[in-house]
């Protein structure tokens, strides 16, 4: 669930603080409460109920009940949260009426009555938020699911594609007649490649070292069929052991290299694999014939919808005159 806040996130916060404090306002006029008590109950309850709010929904339920799910450390850090927030809200509320400081709470009542305060002034508000939130995630999940089903269908398309069979079984058939031996191992890299996305295709995501594998399979078709058009480099900065990514993310990458970067017959598409950290990118140069930007995004498009189903994290594009960079999280199941 993400619980960060968005625009009508704090259209909400600012509707029930209002309605709250209209409401607080006309108790204390029927109270007849003096004037510092409006403005400094008013106040520090928004100010401390706000930063207990923002507490839950920016570090504690994000860090301690989604990641780590340690319920135990939530509940005691939670109580802590409403015991400091509450101490700070009750005490300038007994100042702000002027009462007696001997007849001030001590011991468990004081604990009891600062925690009892500050779940009301927190309980609306956070109620309402993660409400909302629950059910905008539903609705987004949903959303992405639909959508997760229709890209594993273009997936599946594009992994059958007649074209690139048909393209590979010409260059094969030129193979058999002027380098067997190379043609051996030309049939050998295509069946694997075949029966890696035979295995993988119900997969969502994959180990990074099985992906590398195939984009070196997937490199030596190309190189074998284009020769000195392309060159690919794969640089690997760290291990690669436990990592994933989602499934035939690496073959979107390559694809679109080949498919919309037509060599000038004079300079190679310069291509690179680069692992780095918790990244992985993919970025080459940019050829002087036109891309066909519709198709382009249509791949793209729809590794940016399976990272929002598989990840938290979004993959950056960087397009510029010379060159065309992708970079996409890895993800670690650990986490």
């Amino acid at each position: 669930m993400n619980t960060k806040l968005n625009k009508s996130d704090w259209i909400v916060i600012i509707i029930v603080y209002t309605v709250s404090i209209t409401f607080n306002s006309i108790d204390y006029y029927k109270e007849g409460n003096m004037l510092r008590e409006y403005f400094v109950d008013f106040s520090v309850s928004t100010i401390v109920s706000l930063s207990g709010v923002l507490l839950f929904i920016y570090w504690l339920i994000p860090n301690f009940l989604v990641r780590k799910q340690n319920y135990i450390f939530f509940c005691f850090l939670g109580l802590i949260i409403l015991f400091t927030t509450g101490v700070i809200d009750y005490t300038a509320g007994y100042w702000s009426a002027g009462k007696d400081w001997n007849k001030f709470p001590k011991g468990l009542d004081f604990v009891l009555r600062c925690i009892f305060r500050t779940t009301d002034d927190l309980g609306l508000i956070l109620g309402i938020l993660l409400t909302k939130k629950f059910y905008e995630g539903q609705t987004q999940f949903l959303k992405v699911e639909k959508q997760q089903k229709e890209n594993e269908l273009k997936l599946l398309r594009s992994q059958i594609d007649p074209h690139f069979l048909f393209n590979n079984l010409n260059t094969l058939d030129s193979l058999i007649d002027t380098d067997s031996e190379k043609a051996k191992e030309y049939i050998n890299r295509l069946s694997l490649i075949y029966r890696y996305l035979i295995q993988t295709k119900d997969s969502e995501v994959m180990e990074l070292s099985k992906e590398i594998q195939f984009a070196e399979n997937y490199i030596f078709l190309m190189k074998t069929r284009f020769e000195d058009d392309y060159e690919f480099h794969i640089v690997k900065n760290n291990a690669i052991c436990d990592f994933f990514i989602p499934t035939g993310a690496l073959q979107t990458l390559l694809e679109n290299v080949v498919k919309h970067n037509k060599p000038d017959g004079v300079k190679a598409i310069q291509a690179s694999i680069t692992i780095n950290n918790d990244q992985l990118t993919v970025v080459n140069t940019k050829s002087s014939f036109k891309v066909k930007s519709d198709s382009l995004a249509t791949g793209l498009n729809n590794l940016k919808t399976r990272y929002k189903l598989l990840s938290d994290k979004e993959i950056s594009i960087i397009n510029t005159d010379k060159n065309f960079k992708v970079t996409i999280p890895i993800i670690k199941l650990s986490e």
